[in-house]
């Protein structure tokens, strides 16, 4: 199992990839590519190490293989469709119609035939990955969501302690607020907060953010000592939380 990490060109924080294949010619092939155009990736032959690499921390798009020891990526799909996993792109060397149908039936997002051009699966990837924060954002607008006690209504724009307390947020800190639950537990630089919470066209200049993030911070304090917005030094923001939709 490995991993790998490059920053994408433009210093934004790259997006966790997992390739699971029990080929390591093609998984370093693969991952050595996706992780020059600015992916994080990370490598399982099998299931198990699947497992394992998910339970280290949230994973933005699974690409598998069909054929694995064990069980195979038709039954791992399944099981993550059950569970709301991570979106997944398949892929398999027999190329069968068949196969590609009961993948997509199955509940992955995309399917590839073996070998697969790089490019042509860099788009697939970037197409899911596309897909899965436009549904995100989506969905967040229909409905609330609750972290660490605290419940963000993102209709009424209400925030509430634990103890069921409203706590009045500006515009703005309810924008912050609203990026970071919809990418929890993901490292957000300062330049795609200010982007996510006020739009790309904003004008304002970074050190605005971390201005926000201390009130943010401090209306977030119920006195539990819980830090929800963390500072990872030289990169920006991470919101530590797990957010679970409602």
């Amino acid at each position: 199992m490995e991993t790998r990490t490059e920053q994408s060109a433009a210093g934004q924080t790259a997006a966790r990839i997992l390739m699971v294949d029990d080929d390591p010619g093609i998984r370093d092939v693969v991952s050595d590519f996706l992780a020059k155009h600015g992916y994080q990736v990370e490598t399982a032959g099998d299931a198990r190490e699947m497992e394992q690499a998910l339970e280290r921390g949230p994973i933005d798009l699974i690409v598998l293989d069909v054929m694995l020891p064990g069980e195979d990526g038709l039954a791992i799909c399944r099981r993550l469709a059950v569970s709301e996993g991570p979106p997944i792109i398949m892929l398999s060397a027999m190329g069968e119609d068949t196969d590609r149908i009961v993948g997509l039936e199955l509940g992955a997002d995309d399917y590839l035939s073996k070998p697969c051009n790089p490019r042509e699966l860099l788009a697939r990837v970037r197409a899911v990955l596309r897909r899965a924060e436009q549904r995100g954002q989506t969905n967040s607008v229909n409905a609330g969501c609750e972290f660490a006690g605290w419940r963000l209504d993102l209709v009424r724009r209400e925030l509430r302690s634990p103890q069921g307390v409203v706590v009045n947020l500006s515009s703005g800190e309810f924008s912050l607020l609203r990026a970071f639950v919809e990418r929890p537990q993901r490292v957000l630089t300062r330049d795609q907060l200010l982007e996510f919470a006020r739009g790309p066209d904003s004008d304002a200049f970074d050190r605005a953010i971390d201005v926000q993030i201390s009130r943010l911070r401090r209306k977030l304090d119920d006195g539990g000592g819980q830090d929800l917005i963390r500072t990872v030094r030289n990169e920006g923001y991470m919101f530590t939380p797990k957010v679970k939709r409602s």
